[in-house]
Protein backbone atom coordinates (compact mmCIF):
# COMPACT_ATOMS: atom_id res chain seq x y z
CA UNK A 1 0.00 0.00 0.00
CA UNK A 2 1.30 3.40 -0.93
CA UNK A 3 -1.12 5.36 1.23
CA UNK A 4 -4.53 6.86 0.68
CA UNK A 5 -5.12 9.63 -1.81
CA UNK A 6 -8.12 11.75 -2.53
CA UNK A 7 -9.71 12.19 -5.94
CA UNK A 8 -12.66 14.55 -5.63
CA UNK A 9 -14.98 13.06 -3.04
CA UNK A 10 -13.41 9.61 -3.26
CA UNK A 11 -10.62 8.13 -1.14
CA UNK A 12 -8.41 5.68 -3.06
CA UNK A 13 -5.82 3.14 -2.00
CA UNK A 14 -4.41 -0.11 -3.28
CA UNK A 15 -3.86 -3.06 -0.96
CA UNK A 16 -1.57 -5.98 -1.66
CA UNK A 17 -3.07 -9.43 -1.15
CA UNK A 18 -1.19 -9.97 2.12
CA UNK A 19 -2.18 -6.54 3.45
CA UNK A 20 -5.83 -7.21 2.64
CA UNK A 21 -5.64 -10.63 4.29
CA UNK A 22 -4.13 -9.20 7.48
CA UNK A 23 -6.62 -6.35 7.73
CA UNK A 24 -9.62 -8.54 6.87
CA UNK A 25 -8.48 -11.13 9.41
CA UNK A 26 -8.14 -8.58 12.21
CA UNK A 27 -11.45 -6.90 11.41
CA UNK A 28 -13.19 -10.27 11.20
CA UNK A 29 -11.80 -11.36 14.58
CA UNK A 30 -12.92 -8.10 16.14
CA UNK A 31 -16.36 -8.44 14.57
CA UNK A 32 -16.66 -11.98 15.99
CA UNK A 33 -15.74 -10.74 19.48
CA UNK A 34 -18.31 -7.95 19.29
CA UNK A 35 -21.05 -10.26 18.01
CA UNK A 36 -20.31 -12.74 20.82
CA UNK A 37 -20.66 -9.93 23.35
CA UNK A 38 -23.94 -8.91 21.73
CA UNK A 39 -25.18 -12.48 22.03
CA UNK A 40 -24.58 -12.30 25.80
CA UNK A 41 -27.31 -9.67 26.13
CA UNK A 42 -30.22 -10.76 28.29
CA UNK A 43 -33.34 -11.83 26.40
CA UNK A 44 -36.32 -9.78 27.44
CA UNK A 45 -39.94 -10.19 26.30
CA UNK A 46 -40.57 -6.47 26.68
CA UNK A 47 -37.63 -5.63 24.42
CA UNK A 48 -38.99 -8.03 21.81
CA UNK A 49 -42.35 -6.23 21.90
CA UNK A 50 -40.98 -2.68 21.97
CA UNK A 51 -37.82 -3.13 19.95
CA UNK A 52 -35.84 -1.47 22.73
CA UNK A 53 -32.92 -3.76 23.38
CA UNK A 54 -30.99 -3.99 26.60
CA UNK A 55 -27.45 -5.13 27.08
CA UNK A 56 -25.42 -6.65 29.88
CA UNK A 57 -25.20 -4.62 33.08
CA UNK A 58 -21.57 -5.55 33.80
CA UNK A 59 -18.49 -4.57 31.85
CA UNK A 60 -16.73 -7.32 29.90
CA UNK A 61 -14.11 -9.42 31.69
CA UNK A 62 -11.94 -9.57 28.57
CA UNK A 63 -9.44 -6.65 28.60
CA UNK A 64 -9.81 -6.07 24.84
CA UNK A 65 -13.60 -5.87 24.99
CA UNK A 66 -13.36 -3.80 28.14
CA UNK A 67 -11.20 -1.30 26.24
CA UNK A 68 -13.63 -1.22 23.30
CA UNK A 69 -16.72 -1.02 25.52
CA UNK A 70 -15.69 1.20 28.43
CA UNK A 71 -17.96 2.06 31.33
CA UNK A 72 -20.41 4.85 30.57
CA UNK A 73 -20.20 6.13 34.14
CA UNK A 74 -16.91 6.51 36.01
CA UNK A 75 -16.89 5.05 39.47
CA UNK A 76 -14.86 6.25 42.41
CA UNK A 77 -12.47 3.29 42.70
CA UNK A 78 -11.97 3.89 46.42
CA UNK A 79 -15.61 4.27 47.37
CA UNK A 80 -18.20 3.33 44.74
CA UNK A 81 -21.66 4.07 46.06
CA UNK A 82 -24.67 1.85 45.37
CA UNK A 83 -26.23 4.67 43.32
CA UNK A 84 -23.08 4.94 41.18
CA UNK A 85 -23.00 1.17 40.65
CA UNK A 86 -26.69 1.18 39.69
CA UNK A 87 -26.16 4.13 37.31
CA UNK A 88 -23.21 2.45 35.63
CA UNK A 89 -25.18 -0.79 35.18
CA UNK A 90 -28.23 1.02 33.82
CA UNK A 91 -26.22 3.13 31.37
CA UNK A 92 -24.36 0.07 30.08
CA UNK A 93 -27.60 -1.87 29.69
CA UNK A 94 -29.20 0.98 27.72
CA UNK A 95 -26.31 2.07 25.50
CA UNK A 96 -24.09 -0.94 24.89
CA UNK A 97 -26.38 -2.52 22.25
CA UNK A 98 -26.18 0.62 20.07
CA UNK A 99 -22.42 0.86 20.56
CA UNK A 100 -22.02 -2.78 19.53
CA UNK A 101 -24.23 -2.20 16.46
CA UNK A 102 -22.11 0.79 15.45
CA UNK A 103 -18.83 -1.10 15.85
CA UNK A 104 -20.10 -4.15 13.97
CA UNK A 105 -21.47 -1.81 11.29
CA UNK A 106 -18.15 -0.10 10.61
CA UNK A 107 -16.39 -3.47 10.56
CA UNK A 108 -18.89 -4.61 7.92
CA UNK A 109 -18.06 -1.57 5.77
CA UNK A 110 -14.38 -2.54 5.78
CA UNK A 111 -15.20 -6.15 4.94
CA UNK A 112 -17.54 -5.04 2.12
CA UNK A 113 -15.13 -2.57 0.53
CA UNK A 114 -11.76 -4.31 0.93
CA UNK A 115 -11.26 -6.92 -1.81
CA UNK A 116 -10.46 -10.35 -0.40
CA UNK A 117 -7.44 -10.74 -2.70
CA UNK A 118 -6.29 -7.14 -2.42
CA UNK A 119 -6.69 -4.46 -5.05
CA UNK A 120 -8.06 -0.96 -5.27
CA UNK A 121 -10.34 0.40 -2.57
CA UNK A 122 -12.61 3.33 -3.42
CA UNK A 123 -14.44 4.97 -0.53
CA UNK A 124 -17.01 7.71 -0.15
CA UNK A 125 -16.53 10.08 2.77
CA UNK A 126 -19.11 8.09 4.76
CA UNK A 127 -17.30 4.82 4.07
CA UNK A 128 -13.95 6.44 4.86
CA UNK A 129 -15.33 7.59 8.19
CA UNK A 130 -16.45 4.02 8.90
CA UNK A 131 -12.95 2.79 7.98
CA UNK A 132 -11.42 5.25 10.45
CA UNK A 133 -13.66 3.97 13.23
CA UNK A 134 -12.94 0.33 12.39
CA UNK A 135 -9.19 0.94 12.14
CA UNK A 136 -9.31 2.69 15.49
CA UNK A 137 -11.14 -0.27 17.04
CA UNK A 138 -8.65 -2.76 15.60
CA UNK A 139 -5.71 -0.66 16.83
CA UNK A 140 -7.24 -0.38 20.31
CA UNK A 141 -7.82 -4.14 20.42
CA UNK A 142 -4.34 -5.01 19.17
CA UNK A 143 -2.71 -2.35 21.36
CA UNK A 144 -4.48 -3.73 24.42
CA UNK A 145 -3.51 -7.30 23.57
CA UNK A 146 0.14 -6.23 23.07
CA UNK A 147 0.12 -3.96 26.13
CA UNK A 148 1.26 -0.99 24.01
CA UNK A 149 2.23 2.03 26.10
CA UNK A 150 3.51 5.49 25.21
CA UNK A 151 7.04 4.59 26.30
CA UNK A 152 7.16 1.32 24.34
CA UNK A 153 9.99 1.34 21.78
CA UNK A 154 9.11 1.21 18.08
CA UNK A 155 10.78 -2.18 17.84
CA UNK A 156 10.99 -4.99 20.35
CA UNK A 157 13.76 -7.58 20.69
CA UNK A 158 13.37 -10.54 18.32
CA UNK A 159 12.78 -12.91 21.25
CA UNK A 160 9.76 -10.87 22.44
CA UNK A 161 6.63 -12.71 21.23
CA UNK A 162 4.91 -9.36 20.64
CA UNK A 163 7.57 -8.17 18.16
CA UNK A 164 5.92 -9.32 14.90
CA UNK A 165 2.53 -8.02 15.98
CA UNK A 166 3.91 -4.61 16.92
CA UNK A 167 4.84 -4.09 13.28
CA UNK A 168 1.22 -4.73 12.31
CA UNK A 169 0.10 -2.23 14.95
CA UNK A 170 2.42 0.42 13.49
CA UNK A 171 1.22 -0.37 9.95
CA UNK A 172 -2.42 0.07 11.05
CA UNK A 173 -1.49 3.39 12.62
CA UNK A 174 0.05 4.49 9.33
CA UNK A 175 -2.99 3.33 7.29
CA UNK A 176 -5.29 5.28 9.60
CA UNK A 177 -3.10 8.40 9.54
CA UNK A 178 -2.84 8.24 5.75
CA UNK A 179 -6.63 8.08 5.44
CA UNK A 180 -7.09 11.04 7.79
CA UNK A 181 -4.61 13.08 5.73
CA UNK A 182 -6.34 12.20 2.46
CA UNK A 183 -9.74 13.14 3.87
CA UNK A 184 -8.52 16.54 5.08
CA UNK A 185 -6.77 17.55 1.84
Amino acid sequence: MNGWRRKGATMLAGFEQQEAAVLRGLVSQLEDMLRARSDEAPQDELSELTGIRTGPTESPNDPVLSRLLPDFHRLDPDNPSKEDLDSAAALRSLHEPQLLDAKVGVAAVVMDTLPRDGGEVRLTFEQADAWLSALNDVRLALGTALDVTEDMPDELPDDDPRAPHLGVYHWLTWVQESLVQAMTE
